[in-house]
């Protein structure tokens, strides 16, 4: 029995879905043309890539000084540093460069039937604004034209861009082309392009001006790079529908990118080049003060040939005078850099690279110094003083610099410490020469001090060469391997997944529909919905009837689903009733849950069907709160059941009435309705009335008050045979079902069985096959 009802549930859900088709059909129709339509109006897209690879300064060629210049920090912290890069690369900075390269901001569009075309290639027009860009960059608007003839137009200005006559600010005027117009976006010349096949009289032209920042806000979600963790190579992607555009726009992209990066670079070769050209301006001056000194001495001492007299010194000496030659130059390059390092005025806080301190620990300190400052201005371009970032960055940089001024300073110590030693050594073997004048050593004094400015000038000489040079050898971080190309066939929109998306959904959707409704509608649909009174016998179902009024009730030949209804309710009350006394009426009561949930239309048919099988039916209304009979037979009764209760002077036959058409069927409607119906019921006579027709009929069909809202039926429950329980489908909830439980489990109804009312079977199926039955169309959404 379960795995019967199971699949009858399960039969029954499928025909819940197939009988709504047709939905499907219309709505897989509908989203099939809206994905047609989508297709057929909407802008293809292309997608732009270009390849990339971040590559370190070549330095095989360079002198070992030149290439801790050429590096700017790229790959000094490993491969990680191609985010930051990428980060530059579709910075706001770089992409509004871009826009204003190519003049994105201005677009032209022709109007046509449906939507506005833009034209990139071939521009109708062209304008030419007097403005500058730094106002014309904040600005959105459209001006609007329409072409009167080859020398005139109807301009119309709107500060919208969504290429309609809205929100316009003037109402269209005359112009000339090339004539000077005052617009809101200042003034302006619009000049014909004589060429264009779109400049023909009637047509409607669109220059959209935007704002930079709305399309730097559009390209840099349009625009994506993408990199690997192992590789330094990235892919430049770019979607739009105007292939050309896309192309020029990746290509200036890696342009701006690239000369951002040598400019960088070129910054740090003019700080040095300055500092090595100040530096070789002092020493120059030095240098001639000093030579001016020895010759000045050797004009007054008379000092010629110092050859001859360079034999009093010893190697050792010489070598002494090296090694105070170098230290020196030390000691002065140390003075150098600190001199520079404490020069508010600088323009930059580069400092300059390798100027020649054999200290690789202060070299290693103003690399790193140089690039944390460049990485925060690189940063700063896009953000202000107080990002995060910066804040940390300025940190490292100051404590740099700190440890850079420390080492500096314990540089110095250490050489002046060694040229103290160096002077005593001089001094000892001075002594030794006690045969030398004074004159020669103060000549020696001026010669060394000569010797050592010298040998800075010529470094420093050789310094600047080697940074003028290296001007013009700086190279971009990006190496392109394939420039910016188009693909074939557009990448959005797919028709493939544009039409799999409405097939899926044209499918989906009424099926869901049809799904949550059912879901969410908890009424009586069928015999399978009354589980909770499964107990309870089932005494049949009766379809769904007419709502004209002609149609509401069966007739003695009538085939009708309905009237085959009956006659089985007729047949299955004889089959639950064939133990009664044959000799008294056997008493049926029809009641429900509620109004409205078909008992007078059930009493009265299932009156007549018996009636029709030459048994003497009476039809007793005792509803007297809601009466239909007179209704529903078309009676003109003025006294019925409560004027037999109140007057004991009528008689039943003075209220009983023979129905138009019927012989064997006679009715006692409810009479006047009265304001106390329960008290009423209580009256003795109505026992009297049960008793006195029990004898004269075959039935007694007994229309009674809905029990869920009134106890009228239960004060006369227990002169029924047989309760036959009305629920009413697609208009009782399940859940007041438990008025039908309750009234059974209690035996507040005898002999109760259930009765479904108002199914929706189809003719020929489940009643009398359609014997008779006349088969009407119905339009296709009515049946669905």
């Amino acid at each position: 029995m379960n795995h019967f009802i199971q699949d009858t549930q399960l039969r029954e859900k499928t025909d819940l879905y197939t009988s709504k088709w047709k939905w499907v059909i219309v709505s897989l129709f509908i989203f099939i043309l809206a994905g047609i339509l989508y297709l057929r109006y909407t802008d293809a897209e292309y997608r732009i890539t270009a390849t990339l690879r971040f590559q370190e300064d070549s330095k095989s060629n360079q002198l070992p000084e030149l290439a801790q210049l050429q590096n700017s920090g790229l790959f000094s912290q490993g491969l990680n540093k191609v985010e930051d890069e990428i980060k530059i690369l579709t910075s706001k900075t770089i992409i509004e460069q871009v826009i204003t390269d190519l003049k994105l901001h201005t677009k032209y569009y022709t109007l046509g039937k449906i939507k506005a075309i833009e034209k990139f290639n071939e521009k109708p027009l062209q304008i030419t604004f007097f403005e500058s860009d730094s106002i014309l960059k904040h600005k959105n608007g459209s001006l609007i034209i329409n072409v009167l003839s080859t020398d005139t137009f109807e301009l119309t200005e709107s500060k919208s861009n969504n290429h309609v006559v809205d929100n316009t600010i003037a109402d269209g005027k005359t112009y000339k082309f090339g004539e000077k117009l005052n617009t809101f976006l200042g003034d302006v010349i619009i000049t014909p392009n004589l060429n264009s096949k779109d400049l023909k009289i009637g047509a409607t032209l669109i220059i959209e001006q935007n704002s930079i920042e709305k399309l730097v806000d559009y390209y840099l979600k349009k625009i994506k790079v993408e990199s690997t963790v192992t590789s330094s190579v990235i892919n430049i992607t770019l979607d739009d529908h105007i292939k050309e555009r896309a192309v020029l726009v990746v290509d200036k992209l890696i342009e701006k990118y690239n000369n951002d990066v040598v400019n960088d670079k070129e910054n740090v070769i003019k700080v040095t080049s300055d500092f090595i050209n100040n530096r070789l301006n002092i020493v120059t001056n030095e240098l001639q003060a000093v030579d001016l000194t020895a010759e000045n001495l050797k004009r007054d001492n008379r000092l010629s040939d110092l050859a001859s007299q360079s034999s009093i010194f010893l190697q050792n000496e010489k070598e002494n005078e090296a090694r105070y030659i170098a230290t020196s130059n030390q000691i002065q390059l140390v003075d150098y850099m600190n001199d520079y390092m404490g020069d508010d005025t600088r323009d930059s806080d580069l400092l300059p690279a390798n100027i020649g301190i054999n200290d690789n620990g202060i070299q290693q300190l103003t690399k790193s110094y140089n690039e944390l400052v460049l990485q925060r201005d690189r940063i700063l371009r896009n953000s202000s003083d107080k990002n995060p970032t910066v804040i940390n960055l300025n940190n490292q940089i100051n404590a740099l610099k700190e440890n850079l001024n420390q080492s500096l300073n314990n540089l110095k110590s250490s050489a002046e410490i060694t040229l103290n030693s160096i002077n005593k050594e001089s001094s000892r073997i001075k002594s030794q020469i006690y045969s030398a004048p004074k004159k020669e050593r103060q000549f020696r004094d001026i010669t060394r001090q000569q010797s050592i400015k010298e040998s800075l000038y010529l470094y420093l000489l050789q310094k600047r060469e080697e940074t003028a040079i290296m001007l013009g050898m700086s190279t971009a971080n990006a190496k392109i391997i394939d420039t910016a190309y188009s693909s074939k066939q557009p990448v959005n929109p797919k028709p493939v997944v544009i039409f799999i998306a409405a097939l899926v959904l044209g499918f989906l959707i009424p099926i869901l529909v049809i799904y949550l409704s059912d879901l969410l509608n908890t009424k009586i649909h069928s015999r399978l919905d009354l589980k909770l009174v499964e107990n309870i016998p089932f005494i049949g179902d009766i379809p769904k009837s007419s709502n004209k009024k002609h149609k509401r009730l069966v007739t003695q030949i009538d085939y009708s689903p309905k009237a085959e209804a009956f006659r089985m309710l007729r047949t299955n009350i004889e089959f639950l009733l064939k133990g009664a006394d044959k000799k008294q009426a056997k008493t049926i009561f029809i009641t429900s849950t509620k109004a409205q949930e078909g008992k007078s239309h059930t009493s009265i048919n299932l009156a007549s069907s018996i009636s029709f099988s030459e048994k003497k039916v009476l039809l007793i209304e005792t509803d007297i709160r809601v009466p239909k009979i007179n209704d529903y037979l078309s009676l003109n009764a003025k006294v019925g059941l409560t004027d037999y209760i109140n007057d004991s002077d009528l008689s039943i036959s003075d209220v009983t009435i023979k129905a138009e058409g019927n012989p064997n069927l006679e009715v006692i409607p409810s009479g006047t309705i009265p304001p106390n119906p329960s008290e009423l019921l209580m009256n003795p006579r109505v026992a009297e009335l049960f008793k006195a027709v029990n004898t004269k009929y075959d039935y007694i069909i007994v229309d009674t008050a809905a029990v869920g809202l009134v106890t009228d039926t239960l004060l006369i429950s227990d002169h029924a045979d047989l309760f036959i329980y009305v629920v009413s489908a697609y208009n009782l909830d399940k859940r007041e079902l438990h008025v039908a439980k309750t009234m059974f489990d209690e035996q507040r109804l005898p002999n109760m069985s259930i009765l479904l009312n108002g199914t929706k079977k189809r003719s020929g199926y489940g009643y009398g096959y359609g014997y008779g039955s006349e088969k009407k169309s119905k339009k296709w959404f009515k049946k669905a």
